[in-house]
């Protein structure tokens, strides 16, 4: 293999090295022993710098296993979170990818995580403001559990739900307003109490869509339809009575028209 080829080469360097030393030495005229000392002294630089880079690459194995444990912890937690079915990491295969097929298995999952948290926390704002306007209780929910996908799908449901009825609530609001203040303007009726100003005046918007408050408006808008109703009635008698009199009279036709007019 091209890793053996490569480290022929380094004892064939190193043997290279080291005849040049000898024939250095030799020509330089060093003593045999001072020779064996030198030749010791390399070979304790040579077998250190071994030892060292053997010893990182050591702590890079003890790294990886480590990470693998850690990953592996991680995972079966995220899978619990997130109620998935335990996954199965291949291991006939070597440190460095295993640990890397894990940490790639463990990112994947802390995203759908971080998803499935920011879209809780969007829902619930949602929820929120919905039940403001409406006057409802909030989805009952965990707020500090990973929701699984069948919670955010019931979650979805529910709002839509919400907004439909949102929408029929102001529907209805919005038809009893405008028939309210066509009566008031009719019957000369000034709002004289906090709830028929609100309706009359305060912005659609702000108005509390509640069944109470919807029950109140209809029941507002009962009262004035009897008024109108009274007043209806009022006037047609006392038309009659008018009529009646002009009879009696004989109050000429151009006269009755003149105070037909009011």
């Amino acid at each position: 293999t091209l890793s053996e080829i490569l480290a022929a080469e380094a004892v064939s360097c190193l043997n290279r090295a080291m005849a040049a030393l000898r024939d250095i030495w030799e020509e330089i005229g060093i003593p045999e022993e001072q020779r064996l000392e030198r030749t010791e002294v390399v070979k304790k630089h040579i077998k250190n710098l071994l030892d060292m880079m053997v010893a990182e690459e050591e702590c890079l194995r003890e790294r990886l296993l480590k990470s693998i444990a850690l990953c592996r912890k991680e995972l079966d937690i995220l899978c619990r979170e997130l109620q998935l079915d335990t996954i199965e990491v291949e291991e006939d295969t070597t440190i460095l990818q295993m640990e890397k097929n894990l940490r790639t298995h463990v990112e994947v999952l802390l995203k759908q995580k971080r998803d499935r948290k920011l879209e809780l926390k969007t829902l619930q704002e949602q929820d929120q403001y919905l039940c403001n306007i409406l006057c409802t209780t909030a989805f009952c929910i965990d707020s500090n559990a990973v929701p699984s996908r069948e919670d955010l799908d019931r979650y979805r449901q529910h709002l839509a739900s919400l907004a439909a009825e949102k929408e029929q609530r102001r529907e209805e609001f919005t038809s009893n307003k405008r028939r309210i203040i066509l009566l008031m303007e009719e019957l000369d009726h000034t709002p004289d109490t906090t709830f028929e100003q609100d309706v009359v005046c305060e912005d659609e918007e702000a108005f509390c869509l509640s069944k109470d408050n919807l029950a109140a408006l209809q029941g507002l808008l009962q009262q004035l339809e009897a008024r109108q109703s009274l007043n209806e009635a009022v006037c047609a008698e006392l038309r009659s009575r008018i009529i009646a009199l002009w009879e009696r009279l004989q109050v000429p036709e151009e006269e009755r028209k003149a105070s037909a007019v009011h």
